[in-house]
């Protein structure tokens, strides 16, 4: 067969053509595969027609060509017009046959004239110049479509646009049946609907034009008069929670409606007409429910609530609200009663009870919702910086600070370390609603030195372990004084070690056997107001002389403190033959030992020899009384200081080594208030160098901008007040890092 241009009968050829595009478009698919299987050769000879027509001498016949098939086709979809106009009382099924069919056979032509499309029709898509003119000298080539892209146009002229109306009138009807529960044909909507698509499959810049004109804008009007009628039909016979079951159930049914027949874009379009409808529409009566199921915690309502609100705008916003308000009143309700320095356990316990249950409703029935942690995050923040009084201190930090301390402490709880783990775990939950945190800090610090110093923790794994959560929560400097504490312990074992190693070495024996801990000041939080001259006892004299000299002789420059009021030691008493072993503080030690000269002595004469001021002379005096070491003469002396002790050589005990207790003080009241004082001190000190720090990085700042900054910066530490920021501002100016800028009354320079 010869490719070369030639001669050719148009007429005669052109029934050929026909009568096999004829034979393609109006059967089924099967059969066309099975024809174009059996007449292979006919198939072939028809393209090489199209081609001879293409390439024909003199002239080719392209544009009879295209006009004779374009003809063609509009002849026989309006054959296929009148037949689904015919009467038949099934439109749909009638016509979803006839596009199935044409559909089909205009692929297998448009494959028929590739050769037509590809030098004819293409003329749209390319420049003219990329081609020979004298090919297609009479066609005006940007009008001319593909064949398969003429067929669809002509479809779409030619039948859908005259029956469009009635058309979509039927699918409209057939999904209105299947919304109101009756049968429908769903395999046939489906694919009538997407027909208005598939016809404009060639269209690149507006493929969803017809359907969304012709078909989606009707159906979006009808879905929203439908669905008004059915929220009104549902509001007169359903309470909230029925309305919202039915409204649920509605939605869910919808969307699956809309995937299975629409095409993806008109998915959220429908849904939207549907909420706006049966949701937005009753937003005031669903809000105005929310408070009465989330006091009464009816979880199931609230679930569907939340689903059928949160598509909306701000549909939250109200039940966020209530949520937020009705933890915090309940959560105040429950940690109320447990102020009080007993109940601290419980006020934690009951805290973490609030927090684990609500956690737990927003994961089930709020679908972990960020907005719902972020209500429940404020809620717990106001529980727990509650204060009894406008003008009184927070007590959350210092429970917490305490309760940390009952499960760091040794106790008879016998807490594994597992569960002190999970414990500690959950302060740091509570912690973090805590907004002065430098109180905490504060309080903490002091709990864990009197552990330390009385080696009373439970765990130094454990301690360690507190305090890296709360430099994780918090950052280094936070913890940077309670890691120097630790340092400190370890650092004096080092100090005993090499201590005792030196009196080896110099053959010296201090006559005891003693160990010390040696804290730096600005590190501890140790009270020094106790200090006193003491007249220690030879048995500790020569220890603590030698200790002194060689510590000097390691640090020279520094300074040794003794904080004999928080010491203790063990002693050895011998009452008729039997051995007692006593810990004692070395307030009761350097009393107990005045007693190896005499067996009585007067109040004054203890006070002259042993130097303690009077308050803990009588505190240590009364406590060795109350145990039966000393007795007193007169017994019923309400006062001391007129009494006469005596050495009470019947004394019994079942144990032989015990301890006499209050060598650890509850913190009183006023140790409190100076707790809290302290902490406004540093908070004084920390805006300040706030203070200084950002106007050493500006150099000159605006008031206002300078107070938001400053709160910026320390509100990690603490929420610090309007009135002290401006104080500290006027200190600075004072001392002059600080100065106001001339002429502007609320602009700062820093002065280098």
């Amino acid at each position: 067969m010869s490719l070369k241009p030639k001669v050719i009968n148009f007429e005669e050829t052109w029934v050929k053509i026909k009568k096999t595009m004829n034979s393609v478009i109006m059967q089924g698919e099967t059969s066309n595969s099975q024809n174009m299987k059996e007449k292979r050769d006919d198939w072939n000879d028809r393209f090489h027609d199209i081609y001879a027509l293409c390439v024909a001498c003199p002239e080719p016949f392209t544009h009879e060509l295209y006009d004779n098939t374009s003809n063609y086709l509009r002849e026989h979809v309006g054959y296929l017009y009148k037949s689904v106009i015919s009467g038949s009382p099934d439109l749909l099924k009638d016509y979803i046959a006839s596009w199935n069919q044409f559909n089909r056979g205009s692929n297998y032509i448009n494959s028929l004239y590739g050769y037509l499309n590809k030098l004819h029709c293409s003329k749209s898509k390319n420049d003219s110049s990329d081609r020979p003119a004298s090919i297609f000298p009479q066609i005006q080539m940007e009008n001319v479509l593909e064949i398969g892209h003429l067929a669809l146009d002509i479809w779409k002229e030619h039948l859908i646009e005259k029956i469009n109306d009635s058309l979509v009138k039927a699918i409209i009807d057939s999904i209105r049946r299947d919304r109101d529960g009756e049968s429908s044909t769903e395999a046939d909507i489906h694919q009538i609907i997407h027909s208005f698509i598939d016809v404009e499959r060639y269209e690149t810049k507006t493929p969803l034009l017809l359907y969304q004109s012709k078909f989606e804008a009707p159906l979006l009007a009808e879905t929203s008069e439908y669905y008004q009628k059915e929220a009104a039909r549902l509001l007169e016979t359903c309470n909230c929670s029925q309305y919202m079951q039915k409204v649920d159930a509605r939605l869910k049914e919808e969307e699956f409606r809309t995937c299975k027949y629409l095409h993806a874009t008109s998915v959220e379009k429908v849904m939207s007409v549907c909420q706006d409808k049966l949701v937005k529409s009753q937003l005031h009566l669903l809000q105005s429910e929310c408070h009465d199921m989330i006091h009464n915690e009816k979880l199931t309502d609230l679930s569907r609530m939340y689903k059928l609100l949160k598509p909306l705008p701000k549909g939250l916003d109200i039940i966020l609200s209530e949520f937020e308000k009705y933890i915090a009143n309940t959560g105040l309700a429950k940690v109320k009663a447990f102020y009080t320095e007993n109940g601290t356990g419980q006020f934690v316990d009951t805290l973490l009870e609030i927090h684990k249950k609500y956690t737990e409703i927003i994961e089930k029935t709020f679908t972990n919702d960020q907005q719902f942690l972020g209500a429940r995050d404020k809620a717990c923040t106001k529980i727990v910086n509650y204060r009894i009084g406008s003008k009184k201190q927070c007590k959350s930090p210092e429970m917490l600070a305490k309760y940390c301390d009952s499960l760091l402490k040794k106790s008879t709880k016998h807490l594994s370390e597992l569960e002190i783990d999970a414990r500690l775990n959950n302060v740091i939950i509570i912690f973090k609603y805590i907004d002065d945190k430098d109180v905490f800090q504060k309080f903490y610090s002091k709990l864990l030195a009197k552990r330390l110093v009385h080696s009373m923790s439970v765990s130094m794994d454990s301690e360690e372990s507190m305090i890296n959560r709360l430099k994780l929560a918090c950052g280094y400097e936070y913890t940077s004084k309670l890691h120097r504490m630790f340092t400190d312990i370890k650092v004096s074992e080092d100090l005993n070690s090499k201590f005792f190693v030196r009196l080896d070495g110099m053959q010296a024996d201090v006559g005891i056997s003693f160990s010390l801990l040696v804290l730096q000041s600005g590190a501890w939080p140790l009270n020094q107001t106790a200090v006193s001259d003491l007249q220690m006892p030879s048995e500790l004299a020569k220890s603590i002389e030698m200790f002194e000299a060689f510590y000097n002789e390691l640090y020279s420059g520094r300074k040794l403190t003794w904080l004999t009021h928080l010491s203790n030691g063990e002693i050895k008493m011998n009452v008729q033959k039997k051995t007692y072993i006593i810990t004692v503080t070395t307030y009761q030690m350097i009393i107990l030992l005045l007693f190896n000269d005499g067996d009585n002595l007067s109040y004054t004469d203890i006070e002259n020899q042993a130097r303690i001021v009077d308050k803990e002379l009588s505190r240590t005096l009364q406590s060795l009384v109350d145990v039966k070491i000393l007795n007193k003469t007169p017994k019923e002396a309400t006062t001391l200081s007129n009494c006469v002790f005596t050495l009470n050589n019947e004394f019994t005990n079942k144990r032989t080594k015990f301890k006499i207790t209050t060598a650890v003080q509850k913190e009183s009241a006023q140790e409190t208030e100076q707790t809290h004082a302290a902490v406004d001190e540093d908070r004084r000190m920390y805006i300040q160098a706030t203070i200084v720090r950002i106007m050493k990085h500006n150099k000159v700042f605006k008031h206002h901008s300078l107070m938001e900054e400053v709160v910026k910066q320390v509100s990690s530490r603490f929420l610090p007040n309007v009135v002290m920021i401006k104080k500290c501002i006027e200190t600075l100016i004072d001392k002059q890092y600080i100065e106001r800028s001339e002429g502007s009354k609320d602009e700062y320079t820093y002065l280098a």
